[in-house]
């Protein structure tokens, strides 16, 4: 009988040790070589003219009382190099290829109006011009991304805005230039050649928009291209695998620099789903598709193999993030959307993707920065508001120019009503200064998820980390309660003889820092 009784105790207790096994995911890092950097521009950002994101966002003029330079807030200002950004993309999105540049340079109140007919039909004065953005960019230190007119433009335009912006010498620009108050060029690096043109771009097919792009790169540069510019091909709508294809084959690898992807995280286009009051269902799949990216990344990125092996060109996902419902009694053209843990989840889940794939991806634009879709800011009137997504922004900006650690692991199953998501996200680096990254995000909306990670190779042993998380998925930052949600210190973790013993609590995402 005690035998027995023995027996059955060793029996559940390996039952339990096997039971324990199972529930603890063991992630590798590979400190490799040959493995890419994580280049910095996938941090990237977004303002493009489209409700309250420049006007009213930005945006408030050199005589408004809210504190400002040049017209553009201070306090976004000063958020954005806490941010680290390090592009931003202007002006568009749709309203690129409806822009002409020279209607917003020179004296202010000589400058025609614009009736921007994507977004709200409201009519715009163009004080926000080449100057003002160019200008600001210099301010935040980040590198501008101008989206050239292809749709409704001419070549000619786009050449000159080239011109205008970075030759040094005498031209008839770069002397329009200097009587407008700029004596030495901005120098831009990255040009987009239209955006969405096989939508709002002018509906083009990939054959037709493949040779527009061939006849605008051409004159935007030289033979060698000695300005050095990037010129981005307008890319595909989420998985049209043959526009990608078409434009790899059908354009001279010279005369590309990166091919544009677009996706956004919708649950269904027609019925996109509150940002704040949502289920469980709603979370779900907002993150399924989300997830999306994983299979477009590697898809898109196979394609481009077959005509670019040697990766010259880089895939720019310069649109991204999660489009819902406007905020009730919000003008339906201004895609104004509040931000929640849901949002700080699925930009962690994201950005990790981009990471492991820094080898093809090399610049992504979150949509919008400011007051539109998947924000990091929101104002009104006076006030403004850091999102959780701004957050996550923030936490992984230790990642921007460090060497990827590839990362392996086997994720558990965030499971609901009979289907399934990997629950766990995750992405590493070592800095310049010898120093780790982990970024790990648990999506699953009800378990805690453990994990181990041997760091006995890493060169580091004191660990730190910062969480951010709350109580509801549906919670965020409001102008009446605006630090509801900010990341805090992560002491969910344990380094035991070399090997990390974390605790991931329910929708969090957690980075930590070895040294």
């Amino acid at each position: 009988m005690k035998k027995t009784i023995l027996l059955l105790l060793v029996l559940a207790f390996c039952s339990q040790t096997s039971f324990a096994q199972k529930e603890t995911t063991i992630l590798t890092l590979k400190n490799t070589a040959n493995a890419p950097t994580i280049n910095k521009n996938i941090y990237g950002h977004f303002a493009e003219h489209l409700g309250r994101c420049i006007y009213g966002g930005f945006f408030v003029g050199d005589t408004s009382k809210i504190p400002n330079t040049a017209g553009v807030r201070n306090d976004i200002i000063d958020a954005l190099k806490k941010l680290k950004i390090p592009n931003l993309r202007w002006p568009g999105g749709c309203f690129a290829d409806t822009y002409h540049w020279k209607d917003g340079i020179g004296p202010k109140e000589n400058r025609p109006t614009i009736v921007n007919q994507w977004w709200g039909g409201t009519t715009e004065d163009n004080s926000f011009g080449t100057h003002d953005f160019l200008n600001l960019c210099q301010e935040l230190g980040a590198e501008p991304y101008l989206s050239g007119n292809v749709g409704s433009g001419t070549v000619q335009e786009l050449a000159d805005w080239v011109q205008y912006t970075n030759f040094g010498g005498k031209s008839p620009m770069s002397d329009l230039r200097k009587k407008n108050g700029k004596a030495e060029p901005w120098k831009v690096k990255f040009w987009g050649v239209g955006n969405e043109a096989w939508g709002c771009g002018g509906n083009m097919t990939a054959e037709y928009y493949a040779d527009q792009y061939r006849k605008y790169a051409t004159f935007m540069s030289d033979w060698g291209n000695t300005g050095g510019i990037t010129r981005i091909a307008s890319g595909s709508n989420s998985d049209d695998y043959h526009w990608t294809e078409v434009l790899m084959k059908n354009i001279p690898l010279n005369m590309l620099g990166g091919v544009g992807v677009h996706h956004y995280a919708v649950i269904d286009w027609a019925k996109k789903g509150d940002a704040t009051e949502f289920s469980e269902d709603g979370y779900f799949h907002t993150m399924k598709s989300a997830l999306k990216m994983e299979e477009l990344v590697t898809k898109h990125s196979a394609i481009m193999d077959k005509y670019d092996p040697e990766k010259k060109v880089a895939m720019i996902v310069d649109e991204w993030g999660a489009w819902y419902e406007v905020e009730k009694g919000t003008n339906p053209g201004f895609l104004y959307q509040q931000n929640t843990i849901r949002d700080a989840v699925l930009a962690g889940a994201t950005l990790n993707i981009f990471n492991n794939h820094a080898e093809r991806v090399r610049m992504a634009n979150l949509a919008q920065c400011v007051n539109v879709l998947q924000s990091v800011i929101l104002t009104d009137k006076a006030k403004m508001i850091l999102t959780p997504t701004y957050y996550v922004m923030q936490m992984y900006a230790v990642h921007q120019d460090a060497k990827l650690l590839p990362i392996s692991f086997n994720s558990p199953l965030y499971s609901f009503n009979g289907e399934s998501l990997p629950a766990i996200s995750a992405s590493a680096s070592k800095d310049t200064n010898g120093a780790i990254h982990i970024s790990l995000v648990n999506i699953d909306a009800k378990k805690t998820n453990k994990i181990e990670i041997d760091v006995k190779d890493l060169g580091v042993k004191n660990f730190t980390g910062m969480i951010i998380s709350s109580s509801k998925l549906q919670d965020y930052n409001s102008f009446d309660n605006p630090d509801k949600i900010k990341p805090v210190a992560f002491k969910g973790f344990e380094n035991k003889a070399g090997k990390l013993e974390i605790t991931l609590p329910p929708y969090s995402v957690v980075v930590l820092e070895g040294k």
